[in-house]
């Protein structure tokens, strides 16, 4: 799974942060490292934290909160 976080307001604007990883989606809680970034977070290192909260595998849908931790 691959996933972008784009900033649009603040100090950070323009900024990314992207992280790549296996998402095991029946695990409810699992952790993902974080693998690309631009702008303010450049050569930043951390995780990503996603939780699944609800997920309909018939059609695919699924609401997943995602807590990162970035150290930079």
């Amino acid at each position: 799974m691959s996933i972008s976080f784009v900033l649009f307001n603040g100090p950070n604007n323009g900024s990314c942060i992207c992280h790549l990883g296996n998402n095991k989606s029946t695990a409810h809680v699992r952790k993902m490292p974080i693998v690309g970034d631009t702008g303010v977070f450049l050569l930043i290192s951390g995780y990503a934290i996603p939780q699944t909260h609800r997920a309909d595998f018939k059609s695919g849908d699924a609401i997943v909160g995602c807590n990162v931790i970035v150290i930079y």
